[in-house]
């Protein structure tokens, strides 16, 4: 049965899709519970994306579905309902049936998400990319899968490189070929690299995320034709840093940071 799905959300999910889509590079600082996705809604986001993995430690679980699913959507439920803006989801690997993930996650609300490969045989993760694409045409949503591929960070470190580029980009046009509208290669930081798997993509098909100390700039990874760049657990590390830093300072017998702004 079609699920019935508020006009809003198919409209959210037309809007992300556009993103990823316009020349521009859609960049996005990921959050993990409701006063984050405030913050950086505030900053001027047009979407958000969760981060699974910061999600997972703000609950007390490590990386990697161990946090439950139903509180995982609990917490990105609430994100959904908090801002007015398009969120995609990282829902890992699926939680053992992405087809049924992506449904929930677009019960609550959520227009896009990410799918880890995990390296699975090609043939499996074609099959769970489809899955989760159709769970959004039931829906009514155009639904703004980034297909992540596990490439690059499975790779064993003798592996030639020039291999390992080869099968992200085989694995990154099946998921195309799937109906994913954009390709995730975590790992993928290099210039050269970048520009090789980008136009073996195609124009805005390909997603990075932003490593602190070493990733290019958004403005550059756009002029190589990234279609959207991303932060993983960074941002929520980057608040961690700035609060262990003030709380050192504040034990030392200092005061808290001058800069601090009332943002909850």
């Amino acid at each position: 049965m079609t699920q019935t799905v508020p006009t809003d959300l198919a409209g959210r999910a037309r809007t992300l899709l556009d993103l990823h889509a316009a020349p521009e590079i859609l960049t996005l600082a990921n959050v993990w519970d409701v006063v984050s996705a405030q913050v950086v809604a505030a900053a001027g986001a047009h979407a958000l994306a969760t981060a699974s993995h910061a999600i997972a430690s703000t609950f007390g679980y490590p990386d990697g579905e161990n946090i439950p699913l139903e509180l995982h959507l609990d917490m990105v439920r609430r994100i959904v309902q908090a801002v007015d803006l398009p969120v995609s989801m990282d829902f890992e690997a699926g939680y053992g049936n992405p087809g049924e993930t992506a449904r929930r996650a677009i019960e609550v609300g959520v227009v896009g998400g990410n799918l880890e490969d995990g390296m699975r045989p090609l043939g499996e993760a074609v099959a769970a990319v489809e899955a989760v694409m159709a769970a959004g045409r039931e829906a009514g949503v155009t639904f703004v899968l980034n297909a992540r591929t596990d490439a690059l960070l499975r790779a064993g470190k003798d592996a030639p490189r020039s291999a390992v580029l080869g099968e992200a980009i085989r694995r990154g046009r099946a998921f195309l070929e799937a109906g994913a509208p954009v390709v995730f290669v975590p790992g993928l930081v290099a210039r050269e690299e970048i520009r090789e798997v980008a136009d073996a993509l195609g124009p805005q098909k390909l997603t990075v995320i932003s490593v602190p100390g070493v990733s290019l700039p958004a403005s550059e990874l756009q002029s190589l034709g990234v279609a959207r760049v991303s932060t993983g657990p960074f941002t929520q590390r980057v608040a961690l840093t700035a609060l262990q830093d003030a709380a050192a300072d504040l034990l030392a017998g200092g005061v808290l940071p001058a800069s601090t702004r009332p943002l909850n």
